[in-house]
């Protein structure tokens, strides 16, 4: 009979990596060569975005400790077919000495694949706290972050499996990564691709001929380096956390957000949650705080085959309001200004405008001036209802849980990621970094319940 989890720590034993480059067969001449980063790409941060996705064991999947070499094999293989597709993804991202602008050198160094094995069974996972669960499943991030792609497959005493995928945000959003996924799961089972994306044009996301923008982009954005980001100073906004959320609630939520015929969606619903909690967590030293959403701009940009798009095509936009006026108003007035927030950037003048404003300050990163932490007390939200969860069967049956975290250690903002969960109900999984007296607060009410095993299907 297992320990108790509580008993029990994870210990994870790496048995093997490797570095898998793409096949090249599929790799024309054309295809060695340097991507400059597009304007959006610099607006990343090169932030390590991580991927958790766990698998249980079933009679059908055979055991995965058992077959480890084969299951470890066809992923490998698999993923060196993928990568052919993706090629900057098996590239090194470097800066440019004489234009100090960062490329990606599309020269099939190839991505990092890493085999381990746990200690404990897949139920007995600390699913809530990913502070320690992060540190044994995931591959090690070197500062330098040699390799843009790095994949952690871990075994667990029950036959059970978890890949966690790591990426330099500097390669793609949570599109790019999640078209790269979706067509990995494919090929790993022998299945065609339903689109591949044109990486052969670049990243052609270009500035108009004559830039020119908004005067509030340099109120709002900042030029920065690698170091700057790095070097966040120390905050308390560092737990990690997972959360479930029950259809029934997503729904309430959406009602109490919907009034006078203005409805709401169920994003918008849950920021306006988020919001008012979040003010009852503030101390007294502040009188404002912000709320801010990540906006893709496929849907803005009038250009071709934008959907397939592999690069960033992202922004941030925030509202920021008076502790008071959150406390004291409604679920529905608030939600009306978050629609309003993201409204004002959800159209094609704005992104051209924020292409235009980074070639205006290039070289170097640029980042909001209150992800680094300087403004006040500030969430970010984002929605990845799109991204693949159930979908990604590499052949050993679909994941229980498909999840986004980070290892950085240190935040200037808080961060929610909404994921719809693998039980296909209509409940969502929330993935959050968090300070200590918001987390108190959400756990306080029954909306944000920490993620356990009875959560997810049986494991």
């Amino acid at each position: 009979m297992e320990g108790n989890p509580k008993e029990r720590k994870l210990q994870v034993k790496l048995r093997k990596k490797c570095i898998v480059r793409a096949l090249s067969d599929y790799l024309s001449p054309e295809r060695h060569r340097k991507l400059t980063l597009s304007n959006l790409d610099l607006l990343s941060g090169r932030f390590p975005v991580t991927y958790l996705y766990l698998y249980r064991h079933n009679r059908s999947n055979g055991d995965f400790v058992g077959n480890s070499n084969t299951l470890f094999e066809s992923l490998k293989a698999s993923l060196a077919k993928t990568l052919s597709y993706y090629y900057p993804f098996a590239g090194r991202i470097v800066e440019d000495s004489r234009t100090r602008q960062s490329l990606i050198i599309c020269d099939n160094s190839g991505a990092l694949l890493v085999e381990a094995l746990a200690n404990i069974p897949l139920n007995q996972l600390d699913f809530y706290n990913l502070n320690q669960t992060l540190e044994g499943i995931v591959v090690p991030c070197l500062e330098e972050f040699p390799f843009p792609v790095q994949v952690q497959v871990t075994c667990y005493t029950c036959g059970g499996l978890s890949i966690t995928f790591t990426f330099d945000h500097a390669l793609g959003d949570a599109t790019a990564f999640g078209n790269f996924l979706s067509s990995w799961s494919r090929l790993a089972r022998n299945m065609s691709l339903s689109c591949v994306s044109d990486l052969d044009h670049g990243r052609n996301l270009p500035p108009r001929v004559l830039p020119t923008y908004h005067p509030s982009f340099d109120s709002f954005f900042v030029k920065c380096t690698l170091e700057d980001i790095r070097n966040i100073p120390k905050t308390n906004i560092s737990l990690k956390r997972l959360y479930f959320v029950d259809a029934s609630s997503i729904n309430h939520m959406q009602t109490l957000a919907s009034v006078d015929g203005n409805k709401r969606t169920k994003i918008e619903a849950f920021s306006a949650y988020v919001w008012k909690i979040m003010a009852t967590s503030i101390d007294e030293s502040h009188a404002k705080c912000k709320m801010g959403w990540l906006v893709d701009g496929r849907g803005r940009l009038s250009r071709n085959s934008m959907s397939n798009y592999i690069g960033n095509v992202l922004t941030v936009t925030t509202e920021e309001a008076s502790i008071v006026e959150i406390k004291q108003s409604s679920i529905s007035d608030i939600a009306n200004n978050v629609h309003k927030a993201i409204s004002k950037v959800t159209n094609e003048a704005y992104f051209q405008d924020l292409i235009d404003w980074i070639e205006c300050h290039k070289p170097g990163l640029m980042l909001p001036r209150f992800v680094l932490g300087q403004e006040g007390p500030a969430v970010v939200i984002s929605s990845g209802h799109k991204f693949p969860v159930a979908e990604l069967d590499f052949g050993f049956g679909s994941p229980v849980l498909g999840t986004v975290s980070t290892t950085i250690k240190n935040s200037g903002v808080g961060y929610m990621n909404q994921r719809s969960s693998a039980r296909g109900d209509g409940s969502w999984v929330v993935s959050a970094i968090l300070w200590p007296q918001l987390a108190a607060a959400l756990e306080s009410d029954s909306v944000l319940q920490p993620l356990c095993a009875s959560h997810l299907q049986k494991i």
